[in-house]
C-alpha cells in the first residue's frame, strides 16, 4: 500500500484545564499511533500547545504521553514536522533536539507524488486582522522573548496559561454568538491569500491551513482546493493525502 501524508492542526493542550487536556491528548495519541502505520510524513500545522515557551533549562510540565510518542515515530523514521502557530510561536529549538521535530516558522511549498501543496499555520495571512499582526511581531522580538525569559517559569508560564485561558474562554462564547464570524473570516482573510497566491502559482493543487478552528474543503479552481483543517478541541478533524486525492475526515475513537 502506499504511503500516506498526514495533516492536522489546533489542538491547544493545556486549555481550559488539566482533565480534559488530558483526555484530548490521549485521543491525539491515538491518531498518531494510527497514522504511524502507513505514514510517510505527519504534519502538525500549528498551536499544538495552547501556550509554549522554552526557558533555558526549562520547558512547560506536562504532555508526556505525546512528547514521548512522538519520539517514537521520528525514532522509527517518520518524519514529523511542526509549522509553529501563534500559540506555540516561542518553540524554539527543545522539540528538534530532543523529539527530531522538524520546525517550520513561515509558509512552504512541497510536492508530494507530483501534486503541489502550500502549508501554513494561517494565522496573519491575508487582509485585515492588523492588531494581531502588530501583536505577532512585537511576540516575536528577541529583546520581548529576552525579557519574559527573566520571569521565573512558575510564573511566567502560569501567567501565561491564565490569560490564554481567559482569551479561549472569550473567543467561544462569541463564536456561540455569530456562527458565522470563522467563515467570514476564513473567506476574507485566508481564501483572499489563497487566491492571490494561485495567481503567482497556477500550479499548487492544495492550500493547507489550521488557525481557524473549522474544517472546510472549498475548491477555487479545476484544479486547486483550500483546506482548513479544523480543530481538537471541537472537530478532532485531520487530512490524509494518500498518493492520488486528499481527504478531510474526522478521527473516531
Amino acid at each position: 500500500m502506499p504511503k500516506k501524508i498526514y495533516f492536522a492542526s489546533d489542538f491547544h493542550l493545556g486549555i481550559p484545564d488539566r482533565d480534559s487536556s488530558l483526555l484530548r491528548e490521549k485521543k491525539l495519541v491515538a491518531w498518531l499511533e494510527m497514522a504511524r502505520a502507513d505514514a510517510e510524513e505527519i504534519f502538525l500545522m500549528g498551536d499544538l500547545f495552547d501556550f509554549w515557551f522554552e526557558y533555558k533549562t526549562a520547558v512547560p510540565r506536562g504532555y508526556a504521553r505525546l512528547l514521548g510518542k512522538l519520539s517514537e515515530i521520528t525514532d522509527a523514521g517518520i518524519p514529523v514536522h511542526l509549522f509553529r502557530g501563534n500559540h506555540d510561536m516561542w518553540a524554539f529549538d527543545y522539540l528538534t533536539s530532543e523529539l527530531n521535530i522538524q520546525l517550520h516558522r513561515d509558509p512552504e511549498f512541497r510536492e508530494f507524488s507530483g501534486k503541489h501543496f502550500y502549508l501554513a499555520h494561517g494565522d496573519g495571512l491575508g487582509p485585515g486582522d492588523s492588531g494581531y499582526k502588530f501583536i505577532k511581531k512585537v511576540f516575536a522580538n528577541r529583546i520581548n522573548q529576552w525579557l519574559f525569559r527573566q520571569i521565573h517559569p512558575d510564573f511566567g508560564i502560569r501567567m501565561a496559561l491564565f490569560w490564554s485561558r481567559k482569551s479561549r474562554r472569550s473567543g467561544i462564547e462569541k463564536e456561540k454568538k455569530v456562527q458565522d464570524i470563522t467563515l467570514n473570516h476564513i473567506q476574507q482573510r485566508i481564501t483572499v491569500h489563497s487566491r492571490e497566491l494561485l495567481l503567482q502559482h497556477p500550479e499548487i493543487n492544495y492550500l493547507i491551513y489550521g488557525h481557524y478552528h473549522y474544517p472546510l474543503d472549498l475548491p477555487l479552481t479545476d484544479t486547486a482546493r483550500q483546506i482548513v483543517l479544523g480543530d481538537w478541541i471541537s472537530h478532532f478533524t485531520y487530512a490524509v493525502f494518500n498518493g492520488e486525492k486528499l481527504e478531510l475526515k474526522v478521527f473516531e475513537q
